[in-house]
């Protein structure tokens, strides 16, 4: 059956990777960009123009988040999206020596909620999507999820992001929305074309907590990640059982 979903971060690796797989396989997708061209331009001709809706907008600006969440006139969609996958982040900045947005994730998932607040009291749309957040493995309060060679790379050097990516994930957490978090350990490149690589997946209960299965390892490819979430909590029949979990991913 198709689906409606909501793409936020759609230009990164995560996020392309997903809508590309959602597309092709005919679900209906909006994406929410700064400059719509950076995505536009990187989507093959054979795709479906039709399923695909770019909005241009800051991620971190509730209105723009709102006319995303907004079916488009020629949409037969009614309520909210089916699925907002949001995989936004901030990048390295050598001037700064640091992350060019600390609060990036943190931000940009309170927008969502707030936005979602907002369609539902001032416009009345009706649903409950389900959000899947891209979050890191090394950020759990309830288990070690990464090898032990990579605790102080995880502590140190990535405690600014991973600091925001906790506040995002705690954020969801208290909401009373529907959700899941994405755990993926540490990103490498990988070929698109190439063999698929067996993904293996951790659960962890936070409203429990409790670790309801273990998957420890050193890296994935972000092609991979995106193909994970299409697979699992797109199009997955055992969606259901990642519903407010975590999912901590990796070869």
């Amino acid at each position: 059956m198709s689906k409606s979903i909501l793409f936020l971060g759609a230009t990164g690796g995560v996020g392309f990777s997903a809508l590309q797989r959602s597309l092709a396989a005919g679900h209906s997708c909006t994406a929410l960009c700064r400059t719509p061209s950076t995505l536009s331009d990187k989507i093959p001709a054979e795709v479906d123009q039709k399923l695909l809706r770019i909005e241009q907008g800051n991620a971190h600006d509730v209105d723009a988040v709102l006319r995303a969440l907004l079916p488009s006139p020629s949409s037969p969609r009614q309520g909210l999206p089916d699925v907002i996958v949001f995989s936004i982040g901030a990048y390295f900045n050598l001037s700064k020596m640091g992350m060019d947005d600390a609060h990036v994730c943190e931000n940009g998932i309170k927008t969502v909620l707030a936005a979602l607040q907002k369609t539902r009291t001032e416009h009345n749309l009706q649903g409950k999507p389900r959000i899947v957040a891209l979050s890191s493995t090394g950020v759990s309060d309830f288990g070690r999820d990464v090898p032990l060679l990579f605790v102080p790379l995880y502590h140190v050097g990535l405690k600014v992001p991973h600091k925001d990516k906790k506040a995002m994930e705690d954020a969801l957490v208290e909401s009373e929305e529907e959700w899941t978090i994405v755990r993926p350990s540490l990103f490498v490149d990988g070929a698109k074309d190439g063999p698929k690589r067996e993904i293996r997946a951790g659960k962890e209960d936070p409203i429990k907590g409790v670790v309801e299965s273990k998957a420890v390892g050193y890296t994935i490819s972000r092609e991979d990640v995106g193909r994970w979430i299409f697979e699992n909590l797109i199009e997955g029949e055992k969606a259901g059982e990642w519903l407010r979990r975590m999912a901590a991913i990796t070869y």
